[in-house]
């Protein structure tokens, strides 16, 4: 069986998705939330918050929380929205799975409830469908206008990505870009850096109509995660460095060294549906084998040029 619901009776039932290759996939119903992804070798590819709070109500630091329908703190509601603090259910009205052959896929939904349309008054489903194939690791979105009325909202999949040492790694894919800079009143910038590199300074932007693939190159792991996506056309890019760590109760005081949030998100503009109409996005997570290692040039490059 491709994936097994394990429910320790803790009130947070979690789904585990297998695939023949070995890599393995932790989902809980309470946000919907990825909290592990493992590859074929057990090295865990997502981190989690060594002070995160297992319990409701509060949100989990790590993993791959949903944020929704706000981002942030961009309308009325809570940081982020609600959807990542509520307990969803497993979708029995999916759309047809694809077929099962080498990967794992399970269904999720979360409809509007009583105690948030006190503060958001839409009626809305939204579904997240979760394939763990080899090597990737695909989320699908799906939010349904079930109102009468049309409504707004804006939407990103936060991904807490492990890394090695965040002073030895880099991001590409995001050079030239105009970004808000969540640390000045949203203030818009152009990165002009050719790599974004992370040294001594907390980062919070989101950059603005990114490209489909951006890749994180961790050296000391030799290793790259990719981050393709669709229907998602802004990236939040996130590490609180050791001063904004500290100030964070459920943040572990050097966690903020082995961890980086890369973000699929619709921000700058955001999402209006008529009722009955649907949007749906798609993010595609990969881990490959890097020849950049600290200190060396790239052997592909070297053996490209002689």
């Amino acid at each position: 069986m491709p994936w097994t619901v394990v429910n320790d009776g803790d009130g947070m039932p979690r789904i585990i998705l297998t695939e023949p290759s070995g890599s393995s996939a932790e989902v809980l119903l309470y946000g919907g939330q990825v909290v592990s992804w493992k590859n074929d070798r057990r090295e865990e590819l997502l981190f989690m918050s060594t002070k995160a709070v297992m319990k409701p109500p509060k949100a989990i630091r790590g993993g791959i929380p949903i944020c929704f329908p706000q981002f942030g703190n961009l309308g009325s509601l809570e940081q982020h929205g609600f959807a990542r603090n509520r307990l969803w259910e497993m979708d029995s009205c999916a759309s047809p799975l694809p077929p099962p052959k080498n990967q794992s896929t399970i269904d999720l939904i979360l409809k509007s409830q009583e105690e948030d349309i006190k503060t958001w008054p839409r009626s809305f489903d939204l579904r997240l469908r979760i394939i763990l194939s080899s090597g990737k690791l695909t989320l699908i979105p799906r939010v349904r206008n079930t109102d009468n009325k049309p409504f707004t909202f804006t939407l990103a999949m936060r991904n807490y990505l492990s890394v090695s040492d965040i002073s030895e790694v880099r991001v590409e894919g995001l050079e030239t870009l105009d970004y808000f800079d969540n640390l000045v009143q949203r203030e818009r910038f152009t990165e002009q850096a050719d790599a974004i590199t992370f040294d001594g300074e907390q980062v919070d932007r989101v950059y603005l109509s990114t490209p489909g693939k951006i890749a994180i190159i961790d050296h000391e792991k030799k290793r790259t995660l990719v981050l393709r996506k669709e229907g998602l056309p802004d990236a939040a890019l996130w590490n609180p460095w050791d001063k904004k760590a500290k100030a964070l109760p459920d943040f572990g005081d050097e966690d903020y060294q082995v961890m980086l949030c890369l973000d699929s998100a619709a921000v700058e503009n955001p999402i209006t549906l008529k009722p009955s109409e649907e949007w749906m996005g798609r993010q595609e997570l990969s881990a490959v084998s890097s020849s950049y290692f600290s200190g060396q040039l790239d052997p592909g490059k070297v053996l490209s040029a002689s």
